[in-house]
């Protein structure tokens, strides 16, 4: 992801790994921004329960909360959150 303004496709039919892939660039993107914090909260993602990677995301997006300059990240993060419900 990239500093620049992006249009943010709206994609709601995301499966497990569509949803670890992208919980995955969010990783790496944190650990490039200096966010360790973020970044360790979503070392154990892959494979983790629905209701762990929904505790998970809540948290990124509160470490998130307020830093305009991360917006692209909470972008992400928001979209992973609304394709929470196809995992099963």
């Amino acid at each position: 992801m990239s500093s620049h303004e992006q249009t943010l496709k709206l994609v709601t039919n995301l499966d497990r790994a569509g949803i670890e892939s992208r919980l995955a660039d969010i990783r790496g993107a944190a650990q490039a921004a200096g966010l360790a914090e973020l970044a360790q909260l979503l070392a154990d993602a892959p494979g983790a329960p629905r209701a762990a990677l929904e505790h998970k995301i809540r948290g990124a997006l509160k470490l998130l909360a307020g830093k305009p300059e991360h917006k692209a990240l909470v972008a992400q993060l928001e979209l992973v959150e609304i394709n929470l419900p196809n995992l099963k």
